[in-house]
Protein backbone atom coordinates (compact mmCIF):
# COMPACT_ATOMS: atom_id res chain seq x y z
CA UNK A 1 0.00 0.00 0.00
CA UNK A 2 2.02 3.45 -1.11
CA UNK A 3 2.91 5.66 2.29
CA UNK A 4 0.29 8.24 0.51
CA UNK A 5 -2.69 5.84 1.43
CA UNK A 6 -1.35 4.98 4.79
CA UNK A 7 -1.30 8.53 6.03
CA UNK A 8 -5.05 9.92 4.17
CA UNK A 9 -6.37 6.61 6.06
CA UNK A 10 -4.63 7.57 9.19
CA UNK A 11 -6.28 11.26 8.86
CA UNK A 12 -9.43 9.48 8.41
CA UNK A 13 -9.23 7.66 11.65
CA UNK A 14 -8.48 10.79 13.34
CA UNK A 15 -11.15 12.52 11.60
CA UNK A 16 -13.52 9.85 12.84
CA UNK A 17 -12.40 9.88 16.33
CA UNK A 18 -12.39 13.61 17.10
CA UNK A 19 -16.41 14.04 15.16
CA UNK A 20 -17.04 11.13 17.84
CA UNK A 21 -15.59 13.44 20.60
CA UNK A 22 -17.63 16.99 19.07
CA UNK A 23 -20.58 14.50 19.04
CA UNK A 24 -20.22 13.55 22.57
CA UNK A 25 -19.71 17.06 23.92
CA UNK A 26 -23.07 17.46 21.56
CA UNK A 27 -24.95 15.00 23.36
CA UNK A 28 -23.92 16.41 26.94
CA UNK A 29 -24.18 19.97 26.59
CA UNK A 30 -27.54 18.87 24.93
CA UNK A 31 -28.33 17.23 28.12
CA UNK A 32 -27.13 19.83 30.40
CA UNK A 33 -29.19 22.34 28.80
CA UNK A 34 -32.45 20.67 29.41
CA UNK A 35 -31.58 19.39 32.68
CA UNK A 36 -31.08 23.40 33.49
CA UNK A 37 -34.39 24.16 31.72
CA UNK A 38 -35.99 21.54 34.10
CA UNK A 39 -34.82 22.55 36.85
CA UNK A 40 -36.35 25.55 36.61
CA UNK A 41 -39.80 24.41 35.76
CA UNK A 42 -39.83 22.07 38.59
CA UNK A 43 -38.31 24.20 41.09
CA UNK A 44 -40.09 27.26 39.97
CA UNK A 45 -36.92 29.21 39.48
CA UNK A 46 -38.73 31.86 37.41
CA UNK A 47 -35.60 34.28 37.52
CA UNK A 48 -33.54 31.99 35.82
CA UNK A 49 -36.05 31.70 32.82
CA UNK A 50 -34.22 34.69 30.89
CA UNK A 51 -30.74 32.43 31.37
CA UNK A 52 -32.66 29.31 29.61
CA UNK A 53 -34.49 31.50 27.16
CA UNK A 54 -32.47 30.41 23.86
CA UNK A 55 -32.39 27.05 24.77
CA UNK A 56 -33.53 25.64 21.04
CA UNK A 57 -30.86 27.85 19.19
CA UNK A 58 -28.00 26.30 21.72
CA UNK A 59 -29.30 22.74 20.69
CA UNK A 60 -29.87 24.13 17.60
CA UNK A 61 -26.16 24.84 16.97
CA UNK A 62 -25.51 21.80 18.51
CA UNK A 63 -27.29 19.80 15.96
CA UNK A 64 -25.93 22.05 13.15
CA UNK A 65 -22.36 21.02 13.85
CA UNK A 66 -22.92 17.27 14.75
CA UNK A 67 -24.46 16.91 10.76
CA UNK A 68 -21.80 18.65 9.63
CA UNK A 69 -19.34 16.80 11.57
CA UNK A 70 -21.41 13.44 9.84
CA UNK A 71 -20.72 14.69 6.35
CA UNK A 72 -16.96 15.10 7.31
CA UNK A 73 -17.03 11.44 7.88
CA UNK A 74 -18.55 10.57 4.55
CA UNK A 75 -16.22 12.61 2.78
CA UNK A 76 -13.51 10.88 3.73
CA UNK A 77 -11.63 8.71 1.60
CA UNK A 78 -11.17 6.18 3.61
CA UNK A 79 -14.66 5.25 3.01
CA UNK A 80 -14.29 5.25 -0.87
CA UNK A 81 -11.88 2.63 -1.92
CA UNK A 82 -12.58 -0.64 -2.95
CA UNK A 83 -13.60 -3.04 -0.12
CA UNK A 84 -14.74 -0.01 2.03
CA UNK A 85 -18.17 1.30 2.83
CA UNK A 86 -18.78 3.21 0.11
CA UNK A 87 -16.12 1.71 -2.23
CA UNK A 88 -19.48 -0.59 -2.70
CA UNK A 89 -20.98 2.26 -4.92
CA UNK A 90 -19.81 3.18 -8.31
CA UNK A 91 -18.61 6.11 -9.86
CA UNK A 92 -21.24 7.95 -10.70
CA UNK A 93 -22.95 7.14 -7.34
CA UNK A 94 -19.88 7.98 -5.32
CA UNK A 95 -19.75 11.56 -7.54
CA UNK A 96 -23.25 12.29 -6.04
CA UNK A 97 -22.33 11.92 -2.55
CA UNK A 98 -19.55 13.95 -2.93
CA UNK A 99 -22.11 16.87 -4.93
CA UNK A 100 -24.59 16.00 -1.80
CA UNK A 101 -21.31 16.74 0.10
CA UNK A 102 -21.19 20.12 -0.96
CA UNK A 103 -24.64 21.29 -0.71
CA UNK A 104 -24.79 19.94 2.58
CA UNK A 105 -22.07 21.43 4.24
CA UNK A 106 -20.71 24.70 2.39
CA UNK A 107 -24.41 25.35 1.65
CA UNK A 108 -26.49 24.62 4.92
CA UNK A 109 -24.41 23.43 7.64
CA UNK A 110 -21.50 26.14 7.60
CA UNK A 111 -23.44 29.02 7.16
CA UNK A 112 -25.71 27.68 9.69
CA UNK A 113 -23.62 27.19 12.42
CA UNK A 114 -21.84 30.66 11.70
CA UNK A 115 -25.36 32.16 11.35
CA UNK A 116 -26.09 30.51 14.85
CA UNK A 117 -23.21 31.27 16.81
CA UNK A 118 -23.77 35.01 15.56
CA UNK A 119 -27.23 35.30 16.88
CA UNK A 120 -26.27 33.73 20.57
CA UNK A 121 -23.78 36.54 20.65
CA UNK A 122 -25.99 39.41 19.80
CA UNK A 123 -28.56 37.56 22.11
CA UNK A 124 -26.37 39.08 24.82
CA UNK A 125 -27.46 43.06 23.72
CA UNK A 126 -31.23 42.40 23.66
CA UNK A 127 -33.19 44.14 26.52
CA UNK A 128 -35.38 41.45 26.26
CA UNK A 129 -37.56 39.55 24.10
CA UNK A 130 -34.90 35.93 24.62
CA UNK A 131 -37.70 34.63 27.60
CA UNK A 132 -40.39 34.42 24.91
CA UNK A 133 -41.28 31.00 22.65
CA UNK A 134 -41.02 33.72 19.36
CA UNK A 135 -37.42 34.80 20.04
CA UNK A 136 -36.80 31.17 19.21
CA UNK A 137 -39.05 30.71 16.80
CA UNK A 138 -37.90 33.99 15.03
CA UNK A 139 -33.76 33.30 15.54
CA UNK A 140 -34.48 30.04 13.78
CA UNK A 141 -36.11 30.91 10.80
CA UNK A 142 -33.79 33.98 10.03
CA UNK A 143 -31.25 31.42 10.29
CA UNK A 144 -32.83 29.20 7.46
CA UNK A 145 -33.98 32.22 5.50
CA UNK A 146 -30.12 33.93 5.40
CA UNK A 147 -28.87 30.83 5.24
CA UNK A 148 -31.02 29.95 2.15
CA UNK A 149 -28.97 32.33 -0.71
CA UNK A 150 -25.85 30.33 0.30
CA UNK A 151 -27.90 26.84 -0.32
CA UNK A 152 -29.17 27.95 -3.87
CA UNK A 153 -25.95 29.61 -4.67
CA UNK A 154 -23.96 25.84 -3.77
CA UNK A 155 -26.63 24.45 -6.03
CA UNK A 156 -26.07 26.34 -8.69
CA UNK A 157 -22.64 25.39 -8.79
CA UNK A 158 -23.52 21.96 -8.93
CA UNK A 159 -26.12 22.19 -11.51
CA UNK A 160 -23.41 24.00 -13.61
CA UNK A 161 -20.72 21.51 -13.44
CA UNK A 162 -22.33 19.08 -16.01
CA UNK A 163 -22.63 21.71 -18.68
CA UNK A 164 -19.08 23.07 -18.54
CA UNK A 165 -17.25 20.04 -18.65
CA UNK A 166 -19.27 19.07 -22.31
CA UNK A 167 -19.47 22.52 -23.41
CA UNK A 168 -16.10 23.87 -24.80
CA UNK A 169 -17.29 27.37 -25.38
CA UNK A 170 -17.43 27.62 -21.11
CA UNK A 171 -13.73 25.77 -20.42
CA UNK A 172 -12.58 29.76 -20.46
CA UNK A 173 -11.85 29.23 -16.05
CA UNK A 174 -9.93 26.63 -14.98
CA UNK A 175 -12.04 23.16 -14.16
CA UNK A 176 -11.25 23.16 -9.94
CA UNK A 177 -13.94 26.11 -10.49
CA UNK A 178 -16.47 23.37 -10.66
CA UNK A 179 -14.80 20.31 -9.90
CA UNK A 180 -16.51 17.97 -7.29
CA UNK A 181 -14.88 14.83 -7.51
CA UNK A 182 -11.73 13.19 -8.75
CA UNK A 183 -11.31 9.65 -9.82
CA UNK A 184 -8.13 7.19 -9.25
CA UNK A 185 -6.35 4.68 -10.63
CA UNK A 186 -8.12 1.86 -8.78
CA UNK A 187 -11.63 3.68 -10.04
CA UNK A 188 -12.16 5.32 -6.80
CA UNK A 189 -14.01 8.53 -6.74
CA UNK A 190 -12.43 10.95 -4.21
CA UNK A 191 -14.50 14.47 -3.22
CA UNK A 192 -12.83 17.88 -4.19
CA UNK A 193 -13.73 21.49 -3.25
CA UNK A 194 -14.90 23.39 -6.29
CA UNK A 195 -12.89 26.99 -6.05
CA UNK A 196 -16.39 28.52 -6.81
CA UNK A 197 -18.32 26.85 -3.92
CA UNK A 198 -15.13 28.16 -1.43
CA UNK A 199 -15.44 32.06 -2.91
CA UNK A 200 -18.76 32.07 -2.11
CA UNK A 201 -18.26 31.12 1.35
CA UNK A 202 -15.59 33.17 1.99
CA UNK A 203 -17.76 36.15 0.59
CA UNK A 204 -20.34 34.80 3.13
CA UNK A 205 -18.00 34.37 5.94
CA UNK A 206 -16.42 37.73 5.61
CA UNK A 207 -19.96 39.51 6.34
CA UNK A 208 -20.68 37.87 8.64
CA UNK A 209 -17.29 37.92 10.47
CA UNK A 210 -17.59 42.22 9.71
CA UNK A 211 -21.25 41.71 11.61
CA UNK A 212 -19.61 39.81 14.46
CA UNK A 213 -16.93 42.11 15.31
CA UNK A 214 -19.32 44.60 15.39
CA UNK A 215 -21.71 43.02 17.82
CA UNK A 216 -18.52 41.85 19.91
CA UNK A 217 -17.24 45.37 20.17
CA UNK A 218 -20.78 46.69 21.59
CA UNK A 219 -20.67 43.68 24.01
CA UNK A 220 -17.12 44.87 25.37
CA UNK A 221 -18.42 48.30 25.83
CA UNK A 222 -20.56 46.88 28.56
CA UNK A 223 -18.62 43.94 30.26
CA UNK A 224 -17.10 44.44 33.98
CA UNK A 225 -15.90 41.19 34.52
CA UNK A 226 -12.03 40.49 33.61
CA UNK A 227 -13.12 36.85 32.62
CA UNK A 228 -15.87 37.98 30.87
CA UNK A 229 -13.59 40.08 28.38
CA UNK A 230 -11.56 37.33 27.89
CA UNK A 231 -14.06 34.83 26.87
CA UNK A 232 -15.81 37.16 24.76
CA UNK A 233 -12.36 37.95 23.07
CA UNK A 234 -12.13 34.21 22.77
CA UNK A 235 -15.38 33.38 20.95
CA UNK A 236 -15.02 36.41 18.67
CA UNK A 237 -11.05 36.07 17.52
CA UNK A 238 -11.60 31.89 17.64
CA UNK A 239 -14.89 32.42 15.11
CA UNK A 240 -13.06 34.77 12.86
CA UNK A 241 -9.72 33.33 12.38
CA UNK A 242 -10.40 29.85 11.98
CA UNK A 243 -13.41 29.78 9.53
CA UNK A 244 -11.37 32.30 7.37
CA UNK A 245 -8.65 29.99 7.88
CA UNK A 246 -10.61 27.02 6.80
CA UNK A 247 -12.16 29.07 3.49
CA UNK A 248 -8.31 29.75 2.61
CA UNK A 249 -6.99 25.90 3.00
CA UNK A 250 -10.36 25.17 1.17
CA UNK A 251 -9.06 27.14 -1.75
CA UNK A 252 -5.51 26.06 -1.32
CA UNK A 253 -7.00 22.29 -1.74
CA UNK A 254 -7.45 23.22 -5.69
CA UNK A 255 -3.45 23.10 -6.04
CA UNK A 256 -2.74 19.68 -5.52
CA UNK A 257 -4.67 16.34 -6.78
CA UNK A 258 -7.15 14.79 -3.47
CA UNK A 259 -4.61 11.20 -4.41
CA UNK A 260 -1.82 13.33 -3.32
CA UNK A 261 -0.66 13.66 0.39
CA UNK A 262 -0.76 18.02 0.23
CA UNK A 263 -4.48 17.37 -0.60
CA UNK A 264 -4.48 15.14 2.40
CA UNK A 265 -3.38 17.47 4.68
CA UNK A 266 -4.97 20.47 3.38
CA UNK A 267 -8.17 18.56 3.74
CA UNK A 268 -7.41 17.57 7.34
CA UNK A 269 -6.66 20.88 8.63
CA UNK A 270 -9.41 22.80 7.27
CA UNK A 271 -11.91 20.01 9.26
CA UNK A 272 -9.42 20.84 11.90
CA UNK A 273 -10.29 24.50 12.27
CA UNK A 274 -13.87 24.66 11.74
CA UNK A 275 -13.66 21.77 14.50
CA UNK A 276 -12.31 23.98 16.76
CA UNK A 277 -14.00 27.15 15.97
CA UNK A 278 -17.71 24.74 16.59
CA UNK A 279 -16.38 23.73 20.03
CA UNK A 280 -15.20 26.95 20.81
CA UNK A 281 -18.85 28.39 20.22
CA UNK A 282 -20.41 25.57 22.05
CA UNK A 283 -18.37 26.14 25.14
CA UNK A 284 -19.07 29.59 25.52
CA UNK A 285 -22.14 29.98 24.54
CA UNK A 286 -23.98 26.28 25.68
CA UNK A 287 -21.80 25.03 28.23
CA UNK A 288 -20.60 27.92 30.30
CA UNK A 289 -23.92 30.08 30.84
CA UNK A 290 -25.59 27.01 32.23
CA UNK A 291 -22.61 26.02 34.47
CA UNK A 292 -22.56 29.76 35.83
CA UNK A 293 -26.76 29.93 36.48
CA UNK A 294 -26.67 26.57 38.39
CA UNK A 295 -23.52 28.25 40.08
CA UNK A 296 -25.67 31.21 41.33
CA UNK A 297 -28.48 29.03 42.13
CA UNK A 298 -26.25 26.81 44.74
CA UNK A 299 -24.55 29.75 45.52
CA UNK A 300 -27.81 31.34 46.74
CA UNK A 301 -28.90 28.29 48.25
CA UNK A 302 -25.81 28.00 50.57
CA UNK A 303 -26.17 31.89 51.41
CA UNK A 304 -30.18 31.71 52.34
CA UNK A 305 -29.06 28.56 54.86
CA UNK A 306 -26.50 30.56 56.24
CA UNK A 307 -28.82 33.87 56.81
CA UNK A 308 -30.72 31.40 58.39
CA UNK A 309 -28.57 29.59 60.91
CA UNK A 310 -26.94 33.22 61.95
CA UNK A 311 -30.92 34.51 62.86
CA UNK A 312 -31.41 31.37 64.51
CA UNK A 313 -28.43 31.88 66.66
CA UNK A 314 -29.20 35.46 67.46
CA UNK A 315 -33.13 34.71 68.49
CA UNK A 316 -31.01 32.11 70.63
CA UNK A 317 -29.55 34.83 72.47
CA UNK A 318 -32.54 36.76 73.63
CA UNK A 319 -34.99 35.96 76.54
CA UNK A 320 -37.85 33.73 75.83
CA UNK A 321 -40.32 36.55 77.11
CA UNK A 322 -38.64 39.45 75.47
CA UNK A 323 -39.28 37.63 71.60
CA UNK A 324 -41.34 38.91 69.31
CA UNK A 325 -44.73 36.96 69.68
CA UNK A 326 -44.11 35.73 66.11
CA UNK A 327 -41.22 34.25 66.78
CA UNK A 328 -42.73 32.23 69.73
CA UNK A 329 -45.18 30.33 66.72
CA UNK A 330 -43.76 27.28 65.06
CA UNK A 331 -43.48 28.90 62.15
CA UNK A 332 -40.17 27.27 60.88
CA UNK A 333 -37.35 29.90 59.87
CA UNK A 334 -37.24 29.14 56.24
CA UNK A 335 -40.93 30.68 56.03
CA UNK A 336 -39.76 33.92 57.30
CA UNK A 337 -39.45 36.82 54.88
CA UNK A 338 -36.32 37.57 52.91
CA UNK A 339 -36.40 41.30 54.17
CA UNK A 340 -36.40 39.54 57.68
CA UNK A 341 -33.22 37.65 57.25
CA UNK A 342 -31.76 40.97 55.34
CA UNK A 343 -31.79 42.88 58.39
CA UNK A 344 -29.61 40.34 60.39
CA UNK A 345 -26.68 40.15 58.04
CA UNK A 346 -26.68 43.48 55.78
CA UNK A 347 -23.48 42.87 54.34
CA UNK A 348 -24.08 39.78 52.87
CA UNK A 349 -26.95 41.15 50.64
CA UNK A 350 -25.27 44.74 50.36
CA UNK A 351 -24.95 45.84 46.75
CA UNK A 352 -22.09 48.43 47.79
CA UNK A 353 -20.11 44.98 49.47
CA UNK A 354 -15.98 45.36 48.41
CA UNK A 355 -16.05 41.54 47.47
CA UNK A 356 -18.76 41.61 45.12
CA UNK A 357 -17.72 39.85 41.38
CA UNK A 358 -20.98 38.81 40.03
CA UNK A 359 -23.70 39.89 37.68
CA UNK A 360 -26.69 40.29 40.16
CA UNK A 361 -30.26 39.72 38.93
CA UNK A 362 -31.07 42.93 40.64
CA UNK A 363 -28.90 44.75 38.32
CA UNK A 364 -30.40 42.75 35.66
CA UNK A 365 -33.45 43.94 36.52
CA UNK A 366 -33.06 47.69 37.05
CA UNK A 367 -29.80 48.05 34.61
CA UNK A 368 -31.08 47.30 31.12
CA UNK A 369 -27.01 46.72 29.93
CA UNK A 370 -26.47 44.10 32.37
CA UNK A 371 -28.50 42.23 30.06
CA UNK A 372 -25.31 42.14 27.67
CA UNK A 373 -23.57 39.38 29.77
CA UNK A 374 -26.63 36.61 29.90
CA UNK A 375 -24.92 34.76 27.04
CA UNK A 376 -21.54 34.20 27.95
CA UNK A 377 -21.30 34.73 32.19
CA UNK A 378 -23.90 35.01 34.96
CA UNK A 379 -21.40 34.31 38.01
CA UNK A 380 -18.05 34.18 38.55
CA UNK A 381 -17.66 32.34 42.29
CA UNK A 382 -14.47 32.63 44.42
CA UNK A 383 -14.07 32.00 48.20
CA UNK A 384 -15.01 35.82 49.29
CA UNK A 385 -17.91 36.46 46.73
CA UNK A 386 -21.37 37.67 48.10
CA UNK A 387 -24.35 35.55 46.82
CA UNK A 388 -26.11 37.55 44.26
CA UNK A 389 -29.51 39.47 44.99
CA UNK A 390 -32.48 39.10 43.94
CA UNK A 391 -34.52 41.43 45.87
Amino acid sequence: MPITRVVADALGVVTICLVAVLVLLGLFCTVYVLYFRNQIRSQGLIRFNYFSGPWIIRIALISFTIWWGVWEIIRLNLLRHEGRILGALNSKWQETVCKCYIISNLGFAEPCLLLTLVFLLHASLQRSGTLSRKWNARTAGCVILYCLPMFILQLIVILIEPKYSKNSSMNKLPPYFFKTASKTNDNATLCTYPLSSTIILGLFGTVLITYLFWVGRRILHLVINKGLQKRVYTLVFSISVLFLLRVLLLGLSVLSEPENLLFDAIAFLAFLSLLSCAGVGICVLVYLPVVDSLAVRSFQTDAEARCNDEYNDSISLIPPTDRPREESSLIPPTDRPREESSIISPGRNSVDSPNRRSISFRTMEKDETSRAFVELSVYTPSQHSTPPEFG
